[in-house]
């Protein structure tokens, strides 16, 4: 059975042959949740980029020559995802995960903020908790919405007009009703 320092280590590879090849990645999904104090189960890390279609088919063939096992998964016309690459192996599940041409503003802006690694000497970057908000609402679901509320008790210090500016800037509705939960 995979274990969470295999898994770990595995997406830090990963992150490092996408950095190689011209794409930034940044945690995102329960691990991220995880770093900013909210923890629940996960089998898997999720690694939050911006890449188009030609891109991922290409970092798809890069992992299956580094002799991991992968799926890509092409998006259609109405998927709010730009394609994912699950990357499988002892070490458990590694997902990148698109949102090229739906969603890329959140991993720019991302890139752009704080520089929160997963650990010590890591280059594997976390997303900030603004950005992490905003694809949860973008994500939707009462799953994500849960999410959200457990993410900003977890964290009272953080700036909720800075996540409100985040998701009015990216037109994601929401937020407000959200944030009444937590009162």
């Amino acid at each position: 059975m995979p274990d969470a320092e295999s898994n770990l280590q595995a997406a830090e590879r990963i992150a490092a042959r996408l950095a190689e090849n011209g794409v930034s990645a940044l945690v995102i999904g329960a691990v991220a949740l995880a770093a900013h104090r909210y923890v629940r189960n996960t089998e898997d890390i999720d690694l939050g980029i911006d890449a188009d279609l030609r891109k991922m088919r290409s970092m798809a063939d890069v992992f299956r020559a580094d002799g991991f096992d992968v799926e890509l998964h092409e998006p259609d016309s109405d998927d709010p995802l730009a394609g994912v690459i699950d990357i499988s192996g002892p070490f458990g599940l590694v997902q990148v995960i698109s949102f090229s041409n739906r969603f890329p503003a959140a991993i720019h802006d991302a890139l752009a903020g704080e520089d929160t690694r997963i650990r010590p000497g890591s280059e594997l970057r976390v997303i900030p908790i603004p950005q992490l908000v905003a694809l949860k609402l973008y994500s939707g679901g009462s799953k994500a919405r849960a999410d959200i509320v457990e993410l900003l008790r977890r964290n009272p210090e953080v700036d909720l007009e800075a996540i409100r500016q985040t998701c009015r800037r990216y037109r994601l509705r929401g937020l407000d009703a959200i944030l009444e939960e937590l009162e």
